[in-house]
């Protein structure tokens, strides 16, 4: 199971990369280092249905740090929400695949988002409205590290454990580095894990650019015990291809020419 895993993250992978180059540059690094996580929801953890994408009940992924669009773009036509060539008209005149996530023109997205801090007061919400309608849903959202220094995530971290949204799971991508550098030299945040079990969550910090760890994370967060769940994937920017985890921050928005996207397919494929 976890090669099987290991093998779709390294489509959606290429998908990803193969997405952003089609427009010549974008959210590459961000993208690349939540793809394990993104994979191991779709294609093992998350109660969805590509060919009912808005049923009722249906577990629920709100991606806070908007601008890694392509990967969850990358991972819904991997899955078959839409077809793979739509993945080419990113961020064009008329897409359906704009820059952020949007709700209203990408089929399988559950919340447009991109200002940052944003996201995570809705999932929140959404949770909360899962627990009022007793419809059994799961609840995911991914914020940055970097997103975490806006004071909103911290307000929507008191008000779901003051809930006790068990039915919330966080995912803090931990790759430490955001658009102007080092997160620890912009506004340090600190321990993250200590700071959300003082929240009042459950905490685990594991591997996050293992799908098959992912998977099994999640699996353990999705015991109900009265608290919501934060997972600290401690990520690498731009993981998987050298080329972009070498950037650092500047891979945070990177052009991607012909000559960087084949070659990065190749080091995807061991050649």
């Amino acid at each position: 199971m976890s090669e099987n895993l290991k093998c779709a993250a390294k489509e959606i992978r290429k998908l990803t990369i193969n997405c952003i180059s089609s427009i010549g540059a974008g959210h590459i690094g961000g993208s690349m280092s939540i793809v394990d996580v993104l994979t191991a929801l779709y294609c093992s953890e998350m109660n969805i249905d590509p060919q009912d994408p808005k049923k009722e009940g249906r577990d629920r992924l709100v991606v806070s740090k908007g601008h890694a669009g392509p990967a969850v773009y990358a991972t819904l036509a991997y899955k078959g929400y839409f077809d793979k060539d739509e993945l080419m008209t990113l961020n064009r005149y008329g897409t359906n695949l704009p820059s952020h996530c949007d709700m209203n023109k990408t089929i399988g997205v559950d919340m447009t988002t991109g200002s940052l801090g944003q996201g995570i007061s809705c999932a929140v919400g959404m949770a909360l409205a899962s627990k009022i309608k007793q419809d059994n849903a799961t609840i995911y959202c991914i914020i940055g590290d970097g997103e975490s220094q806006e004071g909103q995530v911290w307000e929507a971290a008191m008000f779901a454990s003051h809930k006790k949204l068990d039915n919330l799971i966080l995912f803090l991508d931990k790759n430490n580095l955001q658009l102007d550098g080092y997160t620890k030299d912009v506004a340090d945040c600190g321990n993250d894990a200590l700071k959300w079990i003082a929240n009042g969550f459950e905490v685990y910090s594991i591997n996050g650019n293992d799908p098959y760890l992912c998977k099994e994370t999640i699996k353990k967060a999705k015991v109900s015990n009265g608290k919501p769940h934060m997972i600290i994937l401690n990520t690498v920017k731009g993981s998987g291809v050298k080329y972009f985890e070498d950037a650092k921050e500047n891979s945070h928005s990177m052009p991607i020419n012909e000559e960087i996207r084949v070659k990065s397919i190749a080091e995807l494929d061991g050649e």
